[in-house]
């Protein structure tokens, strides 16, 4: 099925838009822009909106139990606490190498990823990072770490490495990923996967990065939705919302010599669906 309704929530022109994330307790969406180092929230209720500038390129901000975010940065894992305070749970710079996207997994650990600005085959990874800061590589060697998420039963985790043209799954076992096999592989020519977020049927919705799309895949690997959009790089997506059925997108202009009015800006799909409740970072 085809799907071709959305609406322009926040009409920007963020170099990298990606990482919807709905926060429940602030009834806000929080996003962020990669590359111009920056967090912005909105308020569907309201239209009111925050930016905030971080020092560094942030590749994702999500919600903490105790209220703030924490920051998956150029160089680590920091917090910020809810009086703008900033503080470094990891710190571990790697020359050539920065955040991207992160999700957190049932536990309340962050899944992180890292990858080269220069893309480099296998210059990333994807670490669990824990309260304490404590970090464990999950998955050495990857290229472009992007979307994770969770299946309800918090039984599977999906995974994309955006140049394998794939999104994975595992077995979620005793908080790691476990026997990694392909549930899809995007064909040429429909772009690349991006963002994902799972909803409450435990389907798998992809963004596709030069795809001008949004896919909705079943457990079972088959499509099931597509959803057309104007802006050629969609970057990720989230349920959001009070009852968490409006499908935000973020898009991005990198690279783009003639952009889409729209590249850049947050996208919304009204009722596409009903997303899950996502854990805060018990940190």
């Amino acid at each position: 099925m085809t799907t071709t309704a959305y609406e322009v929530a926040v009409a920007a022109e963020a170099t990298l838009g990606e990482g919807p994330t709905w926060d429940p307790a602030t009834g806000r969406l929080i996003w962020i822009d990669v590359l111009g180092s920056r967090v912005h929230t909105y308020d569907p209720a309201t239209g009111g909106r925050t930016t905030r500038t971080t020092e560094q390129h942030v590749g994702a901000a999500k919600p903490r139990a105790a209220g703030g975010l924490v920051l998956n940065l150029r160089d680590g894992v920091g917090l910020l606490d809810p009086d703008d305070t900033f503080r470094w749970l990891l710190r571990e710079p790697v020359p050539g190498r920065r955040a991207n996207d992160a999700a957190v997994a049932p536990d309340g650990t962050l899944w992180a990823g890292t990858m080269r600005y220069d893309e480099a085959a296998g210059g990333g990874t994807l670490s669990r990072v824990s309260p304490d800061g404590t970090a464990t590589t999950l998955l050495p060697d990857v290229t472009v770490s992007n979307g994770t998420g969770w299946s309800p039963d918090g039984r599977r985790v999906y995974y994309v490495d955006t140049p394998t043209r794939r999104v994975d799954v595992f077995d979620y076992v005793d908080g790691l990923p476990v026997d990694r096999r392909p549930l899809v592989t995007i064909e040429e020519g429909a772009g690349h996967p991006d963002g994902l977020t799972v909803d409450a049927d435990g389907c798998v919705w992809v963004a596709l990065w030069g795809g001008a799309a949004v896919r909705r895949y079943t457990p079972e690997g088959e499509l099931d939705r597509v959803v057309p959009l104007p802006a050629t790089l969609t970057t990720a997506c989230a349920f959001g919302g009070a009852d968490l059925t409006d499908l935000y997108v973020t898009t991005a202009r990198v690279g783009l010599d003639r952009p889409h009015p729209t590249a850049g800006s947050l996208l919304v799909i009204p009722d596409a669906g009903k997303g899950l409740p996502q854990p805060a970072f018990q940190g």
